[in-house]
């Protein structure tokens, strides 16, 4: 198969699609023969072609990577999560699904509160929906998405740089304005 001609969403609907539960690759195998790719189309088509071949592989090393990230540094991985969900939630239909199995929880323990948290019927002019507006637990998504947006936001903000931030950042302008040296 050529895989350069595959696009992004052909690789994805494709990975959708594929059983997941075969076992990884032999790490002899993921780990052999190594090279550089020589144009920008066989890097695309090698990119592609791992990523659905070695899928499983990729799935356990992600995976030890977040339990390692979780053994040295917990509240790290709380603020990777709430991003991850932050950036998940522009997604409407995962906005959607989100909001009713929230809901379908909810309704479990708390109908009423259960009933608060549906969206509203009539939120447009004349009665009419407004098109396009998706909602979480009863509330314009906006909302939901600024407010996880807001914790990183805020970390962002105020956490004052320490000094290997510092010398990270002074090293990168320097290569940045050493390239334009470079380039003329």
């Amino acid at each position: 198969m050529d895989w350069s001609n595959v696009t992004i969403d052909e690789l994805v609907d494709a990975l959708k699609e594929v059983e997941w539960s075969q076992p990884p690759r032999p790490l002899a195998e993921f780990f052999a023969k190594f090279t550089v790719p020589k144009t920008q189309s066989k890097w695309d088509g090698r990119v592609k072609c791992n990523m659905y071949y070695y899928r499983s592989n990729y799935f356990v090393l992600f995976s030890l990577v977040l339990v390692i990230a979780f053994i040295r540094n917990p509240f790290a991985l709380v603020a990777v999560f709430l991003t991850a969900l932050d950036i998940a939630c522009l997604n409407d239909s995962f906005a959607v699904s989100l909001s009713e199995k929230l809901t379908r929880t909810v309704r479990r323990f708390s109908p009423p509160l259960a009933h608060k948290l549906r969206a509203p019927v009539s939120t447009g002019t004349r009665g009419r929906p407004l098109k396009g507006t998706v909602y979480i637990c009863g509330r314009d998504r906006r909302i939901f998405v600024g407010a996880l947006g807001l914790v990183p936001f805020l970390h962002a903000s105020f956490r004052t740089p320490n000094l290997k931030a510092r010398l990270n950042s002074f090293r990168e302008e320097f290569r940045a304005v050493w390239r334009g040296y470079s380039d003329a």
